[in-house]
C-alpha cells in the first residue's frame, strides 16, 4: 500500500475555518480520527447547502454518503485552530467525489487529507438522479483536472 503524500493548501481554491471542541480530543490528547470524518462532512455539506443551494430539509434530491476514507500525518488537538481545502476529484451525473485536506491554521501542509463521495437520489424513493443543476454548477467551480 502506498502512503499518499500530503496535499498543500495552495491545491485547493476553496478553504474554511473549522473549530476543534474539547469533545474532539481522545485519551491520547489529540483530535480523536474519527473527529475528521465529522470535519469533512461539515466542510462538503456547508458549501452543498450555502453555496450549491441543497435544500436539506424539503428539496427532491439528496446526497447519501458511499464511500469515504482519511489519512493523518500531523496530531492536532484542542484548542487548534484548523482549516480546511476542499476540491471535486471527480464530477459524475449523480455521484461527486470530494477532496478535504485539513490544515493547521496558517498552514501549508496537510495534517489530514480524506475523500468523501456523494451520490444523490430522490428523497422519497431513494433512486440515483441527477445532480440539481445549480449544485453541479457550484460543483463545477471546486473540480480540479486529472492529475
Amino acid at each position: 500500500m502506498t502512503r499518499p503524500v500530503p496535499l498543500l493548501r495552495s491545491d485547493f481554491s476553496h478553504i474554511v475555518v473549522l473549530d476543534t471542541r474539547w469533545s474532539d480530543n481522545d485519551l491520547y490528547g489529540h483530535v480523536n480520527n474519527v473527529q475528521y470524518y465529522s470535519y469533512m462532512d461539515s466542510v462538503v455539506n456547508r458549501y452543498l447547502i450555502t453555496v450549491g443551494g441543497l435544500d436539506i430539509h424539503t428539496g427532491e434530491s439528496i446526497g447519501l454518503v458511499v464511500d469515504s476514507g482519511c489519512s493523518y500525518f500531523a496530531p492536532v488537538a484542542f484548542p487548534d485552530e484548523l482549516e480546511a481545502g476542499l476540491r471535486v476529484l471527480t464530477l459524475g451525473k449523480s455521484s461527486v467525489r470530494y477532496q478535504v485536506a485539513i490544515f493547521q491554521k496558517g498552514g501549508d501542509v496537510a495534517v489530514a487529507q480524506g475523500h468523501f463521495v456523494h451520490v444523490f437520489v430522490d428523497r422519497e424513493s431513494r433512486q440515483s438522479c441527477p445532480i440539481p443543476s445549480r449544485l453541479r454548477e457550484s460543483l463545477e467551480k471546486l473540480a480540479v483536472l486529472a492529475e
